[in-house]
C-alpha cells in the first residue's frame, strides 16, 4: 500500500483580541495506517472559523468577507484573519480537504455490490462533484478555480488534486501497487480537473452535460490511457493562468514574454472542453477587471 503523508498539529497561544487563538506548528507522520487515522488536517479553532465562512460562501462567495464573517459569528475579532496567511485560499483548501475526506462516509460500497472497479471510480468521482451543487458553491466556483491558478496557490492546488485522486482510487478498492499505481492516479486528476472545469460552466438541467462530460473522459482513459497528455493539460491550463492573472494583479512580468492565459486549451482534445475553458477565461478576465 502507498505511503501517505499526514500532518499533526501542535498547538501554541497566540492573544489576538477577545480569544485566546492558536498558530500551527506541523509535523510528518511519513506512514498510513487504517488502524491509525490521520489526526484532524486543521486545529480545532482555524477550523471553527473556516467551518462557519464555509456556510456563508452560497451568500458571499469565497471572498474575504466570508472569512470575516467566521471569525465575527465565533466570537473572534476581524483581526484573527491573520491566521489565515493565504486569505481566500486558505478557505477554498479547507474546503477542498474537508470534502475529500468527506467522501469515505458519503459514499460506502456493500462488499457484495456487483461493480466494478470503473464504476466506482465514476461513483466517487461524481459524488465529489455533485458536492459543489449541494454545498451552494457551484455559482462561485469559478472564482476558486481563479483563486487556486495565482501562482502561489498552485503548488498547493496541484497537490490536494492529486490527494483527491488517490483517496477515490483507494476509497474504490484499488490495491495494485505497480507502476499504474501512478498512471491511473494521473490520469483520474486530470479527468476531475477538465470536469469540474465543465460543470463550472455547465447551465444544464441537473448537470446532464457534465455527467456525459465525465462518462466521454473516463471512456477516453480506459482507451486512449493519455496519462502524460491529461495530467499535462490541466498542468498547463492552471499554470497559464496563473501567469496571467498574476501579471494583471500586480507581479510585474512582461506581457510579450509570456504564454496566452489559456495556454492549456490547446492541449485539450474535446471541443466542449474548449468552449467551457473560454467560458472561464470570461470570468477570469472579469474578475482582473474588478480588482484592478
Amino acid at each position: 500500500m502507498a505511503l501517505r503523508r499526514c500532518r499533526i498539529h501542535k498547538l501554541s497561544p497566540t492573544l489576538t483580541g477577545k480569544k485566546c487563538v492558536s498558530s500551527t506548528q506541523s509535523a510528518v507522520r511519513t506512514y498510513y495506517s487504517i488502524h491509525h487515522p490521520d489526526p484532524a488536517p486543521f486545529p480545532p479553532i482555524q477550523a471553527q472559523i473556516l467551518s462557519t465562512a464555509l456556510k456563508n460562501v452560497p451568500r458571499l462567495g469565497f471572498s474575504r468577507d466570508a472569512l470575516l464573517s467566521g471569525c465575527r459569528e465565533n466570537g473572534y475579532l476581524e483581526a484573527s484573519a491573520q491566521l489565515f496567511p493565504r486569505g481566500v485560499y486558505d478557505l477554498i483548501h479547507y474546503y477542498l480537504v474537508t470534502q475529500r475526506l468527506a467522501l469515505k462516509e458519503k459514499v460506502q460500497f456493500q462488499q457484495d455490490a456487483k461493480l466494478g472497479l470503473t464504476q466506482k471510480v465514476k461513483t466517487l468521482t461524481w459524488a465529489r462533484l455533485q458536492a459543489n451543487v449541494d454545498d451552494g458553491i457551484i455559482e462561485h466556483w469559478q472564482d476558486a478555480l481563479g483563486h487556486m491558478s495565482l501562482l502561489e496557490n498552485i503548488p498547493a492546488s496541484l497537490k490536494e488534486l492529486g490527494n483527491l485522486s488517490d483517496e477515490i482510487w483507494y476509497l474504490s478498492g484499488d490495491t495494485q501497487v505497480d507502476f499504474g499505481w501512478y498512471t491511473k492516479r494521473a490520469q483520474l486528476a486530470a479527468v476531475y480537473a477538465a470536469t469540474e472545469t465543465f460543470m463550472s460552466t455547465d447551465r444544464s438541467k441537473d448537470y446532464a452535460d457534465t455527467k456525459e462530460f465525465l462518462d466521454r473522459r473516463l471512456g477516453d482513459v480506459r482507451v486512449v490511457g493519455g496519462t502524460v497528455g491529461g495530467a499535462m493539460s490541466y498542468m498547463g491550463w492552471i499554470a497559464g493562468n496563473g501567469l496571467g492573472l498574476a501579471r494583471s494583479w500586480g507581479m510585474k512580468k512582461d506581457a510579450e514574454q509570456q504564454p496566452n492565459n489559456l495556454v492549456g486549451i490547446s492541449l485539450f482534445g474535446n471541443q466542449d472542453e474548449v468552449e467551457a475553458m473560454s467560458r472561464l477565461k470570461k470570468k477570469l478576465s472579469s474578475m482582473r477587471n474588478n480588482r484592478s
